[in-house]
């Protein structure tokens, strides 16, 4: 059950847009590496058709505690695979529901007209244009190093700086060993799409995180000052918590929840390796937590990116694009809904960010409406990076003060990302960025988007 359990773990973090499916296999602490690549190659290979069979025979309708990612990994290897090689409860709930899968698999190739399991994935052979056009973000781990030094790195390697990007298009264009500086993020480095880092030097020793750009908004739209108390609510695998502590530049207090103890190990692994320190890891669910609590007495800042339905990770195969049940999609929105509004009862609470790797308007911008017109004039929408492109869908007035991210207009991952701050009375109008964004200016926010960004001081080196 370890494997598939692992397997499950990465598809997940995939779904999320924690970093690359080699990285994250070989950073799983999963002993049996190539059986655990193999498994979640294939399974993601048969993505799509898993997919329709799970919809099909109704599987997590009636299964309501199978996490989508651990379906797809048992029913790959119920099907197509070599067998199930687990006991216990995931063995009996394959043998209740086999039939019914199977049932389902012959209807599909009757429809395909094909007689065999592989003539299925004939019309999903190929990778999504959109998700081979996302490039490789590699985030500068401040609490460690700087970018300056970075980039010297990788021209040792050989690689060839461009500088800083201007525009998409240029990010679009890089090719072979060339790299450049982000243009709306200032740590933030961009390589070619199959760029391979994960057994880089400044990887395996945290000086670098390989993190999606569309990942690394909730944190730098959060923007806590040093010496802040913050909350990261739904915090494994770690990447937006270490984000966090590198604003922080490891002073105030940072409280990551998750409730499950595998990924809060594997967080801790993260964060350890990242140089983190003053986080406290909290094994529980965040919704009870107690926001009168006195340990929280002195949170101001909130991050919030709960579990959503990942319909925006460019890691899925075409025709996998299929939208969630209307139930499921339903089930999210409201757990999201009541986490959002829980978040939002910390008494001293000032500013949150709420962030999803999902395209659907209901777990994005229904959810927010949802929750500021429960709190009435309590909270306000802020306008998020105003310079960014893509805005918030018209649900509501006000709505485009929210972001999106997409493969198509900005080269990440799907992403949904929205600033809430507490009103106060005669307050002027809310500020677009946070106010450690503010001490260092950013494109499009107080300086050109041209302009070069300031020579940082220079931490430790990293020899070859």
């Amino acid at each position: 059950m370890a494997l598939y359990s692992a397997a499950a773990e990465v598809l997940l973090r995939l779904e999320r847009g924690e970093g690359g499916l080699k990285s994250l296999v070989y950073n799983s602490g999963f002993p049996h590496v190539r059986q655990l690549y193999a498994l979640v190659s294939e399974t993601l290979r048969y993505a799509a058709v898993l997919e329709k069979l799970l919809d099909g025979a109704a599987l997590l309708r009636a299964e309501k505690k199978l996490a989508p990612q651990l379906a797809k990994v048992l029913v790959y290897d119920l099907l197509f695979g070599k067998g199930l090689k687990c006991g216990g409860r995931w063995k009996a709930l394959a043998r209740r529901h086999r039939a019914r899968l199977e049932a389902e698999l012959a209807r599909m190739k009757v429809r395909h007209k094909v007689s065999r399991n592989e003539d299925l994935l004939a019309s999903e052979q190929a990778v999504s244009a959109a998700a081979s056009q996302v490039p490789r973000y590699v985030r500068v781990n401040t609490l460690k190093t700087c970018v300056d030094d970075v980039i010297d790195f990788f021209k040792c390697q050989g690689y060839a700086y461009l500088g800083k990007a201007t525009s998409v298009e240029e990010l679009k264009a890089l090719s072979g060993k060339k790299f450049l500086l982000d243009l709306h993020l200032p740590e933030l480095l961009v390589f070619p799409s199959q760029t391979d880092l994960h057994d880089n030097l400044l990887y395996t020793s945290g000086h670098i995180i390989l993190q999606d750009k569309a990942s690394c908004l909730p944190a730098f739209l959060l923007g806590p000052v040093a010496g802040s108390h913050v909350i990261d609510a739904c915090a494994a695998p770690g990447n937006k918590t270490s984000h966090l502590a590198a604003i922080l530049k490891n002073k105030g207090q940072i409280f990551a929840f998750d409730v499950d103890p595998k990924r809060v190990a594997t967080m801790n692994t993260l964060l350890t390796r990242a140089g983190v320190t003053g986080c406290q890891l909290v094994q529980q669910d965040f919704l009870t937590v107690d926001p009168r609590d006195p340990k929280y007495s002195r949170v101001t800042h909130i991050l919030l990116d709960p579990s959503c339905s990942g319909s925006g990770m460019v890691t899925r195969r075409p025709g996998e694009e299929v939208a969630p049940s209307a139930e499921r999609l339903q089930a999210l929105a409201g757990f999201q809904r009541r986490v959002l509004s829980h978040a939002l009862s910390f008494p001293a609470l000032q500013r949150l960010v709420y962030s999803t790797c999902s395209l659907h308007q209901e777990e994005n911008e229904e959810v927010v409406q949802a929750v500021l017109q429960e709190w009435g004039s309590a909270f306000r929408l802020v306008t998020a990076f105003p310079s960014w492109p893509c805005r918030g869908l018209a649900a509501f007035p006000g709505a485009e003060s929210c972001l999106r991210a997409s493969p198509a207009e900005t080269l990440t991952h799907g992403f949904f990302v929205a600033v809430l701050e507490r009103c106060r009375e005669g307050a002027v109008a809310p500020s677009s960025l946070p106010a450690a964004a503010k001490e260092n200016p950013q494109p499009g926010e107080g300086t050109e988007p041209g302009a070069a960004p300031k020579r940082k001081k220079k931490k430790q080196r990293v020899k070859e």
